[in-house]
């Protein structure tokens, strides 16, 4: 068993198997944000998008400059874990009136807003004001969707920005879209917004602090996709930052490439057939639980091992092709299609890996009111803890 699977003799003794569960390793999520930030350098700070996976939060404390918060719900996720709103971007295309006072008024001018709209702006300055305080923000640059504002109307923002004494605006925000494969898309979207500053600046005298960008980085999440070294793909966009004529604060934005790596779904054999000539293994997570972006037809192959009762990897008999099903009431509880397993049997324990972005929270968990998994984290230093137990969704979908 390779070290990254240190977790399994622990989960598999101690915890006996109780699958369906989520193991997110802090050590190797810690390194590997460590890695990301040296690759990129002492200039380029970095955003922890939390919707990618709100349990890190209070690991990734430890290892990211802020935290992108999107949701009132997200925002006391931050409170209880202790994050400063020194280190909050209070982001989202919508913001509720009632939430920004609360904020403004338990915070005072800590932390960076984003302007969505022309509304958003009146929004933050008049709770500024009325506050008595001045408050940072940062303007979203659309991509062409209906987040963020258009370039014309920032033009006319910054041009009549002494009319909002309640903001400070620092620059702008930008991000157009994730699993990104090409890094060319990256550099053409950076080399329009430094000109856009630039032109800010010529125009209107505005010299933009902070530049903070999602870069949308491609996480390799099935066998055939395209891999190319984390130190590689990084070095060539630090070549692209280095070229701008930028040279305030670079924040990058990232989710789904911090946190995916870090997480495995394990789940157990709980029935077998064959119906109609087609082999059928059920299991005891589901489509439910595990989300991989770019999953078509349960047609993608995974990074999934297979491990006997006792944690061991099954390495002996020959590979079988199986189609990998879960416990809802379904059709569509398909996770993978002809997927290859040695000698399954029921108690078999399937690992899906990189599932530590968004699996934990984008399944439809509702559905057939089936109780949420368990959430572990695992470090070498503590072993696992549990962080959160099952909980019985039928609470939520039933009359009090």
């Amino acid at each position: 068993m390779s070290s990254e699977y240190e977790f399994i003799q622990e989960f598999v003794t101690k915890e006996k198997a109780a699958t369906p569960s989520y193991v997110f390793d802090l050590d190797s999520m810690k390194e590997y944000v460590k890695k990301v930030q040296s690759c990129l350098g002492e200039r380029v700070q970095l955003c922890y998008a939390m919707k990618a996976n709100p349990f890190l939060t209070g690991p990734m404390m430890e290892v990211v400059s802020s935290f992108e918060v999107c949701s009132p719900g997200e925002f006391r996720i931050c409170e209880r874990t202790g994050v400063p709103m020194e280190r909050i971007v209070l982001s989202g295309v919508y913001k509720n009136p009632q939430d920004v006072e609360y904020v403004i008024s338990t915070y005072g001018g800590k932390g960076i807003y984003t302007i969505e709209s022309v509304q958003h702006l009146q929004l933050l300055n008049d709770m500024a004001v009325k506050a008595g305080q001045k408050i940072s923000v940062l303007i979203r640059v659309t991509s062409g969707n209906q987040f963020g504002v258009d370039e014309t109307e920032i033009r006319r923002m910054i041009s009549q920005r002494d009319e909002y004494p309640g903001v400070q605006i620092q620059g702008l925000q930008f991000y157009s879209g994730t699993q990104k494969k090409d890094l060319a898309q990256m550099k053409e979207e950076l080399n329009h917004l430094d000109e856009f500053l630039r032109e800010l600046k010529e125009t209107a005298g505005f010299q933009g602090q902070i530049l903070e960008y999602g870069p949308g980085f491609f996480v390799p999440y099935f066998k055939k996709d395209r891999c190319t070294e984390t130190e590689t793909v990084l070095a060539e966009f630090k070549k692209i930052l280095d070229e701008l004529a930028f040279k305030g604060n670079i924040v990058l934005e990232m989710g789904r490439f911090l946190a995916a790596f870090c997480g495995y779904y394990i789940t157990s054999i709980v029935d077998m057939k064959v119906n109609k000539e087609q082999p059928y293994v059920i299991l005891d997570g589901g489509i439910n639980h595990l989300n991989y972006f770019g999953q078509a037809m349960a047609m993608k192959q995974p990074y999934c091992k297979q491990l006997a009762s006792d944690g061991t990897e099954k390495t002996e008999g020959e590979e079988e092709l199986w189609n990998l099903c879960g416990a809802l009431c379904t059709v569509s509880d398909v996770i993978v299609k002809r997927f290859p397993l040695r000698k399954p049997s029921v108690h078999d324990i399937l690992v899906f890996e990189r599932v530590g972005a968004y699996s934990v929270t984008e399944g439809i968990y509702l559905f057939l009111s089936r109780p949420l998994p368990r959430i572990y984290f695992w470090t070498k230093k503590d072993g696992l803890k549990l962080v959160r137990d099952n909980v019985h969704t039928d609470l939520l979908n039933s009359e009090k």
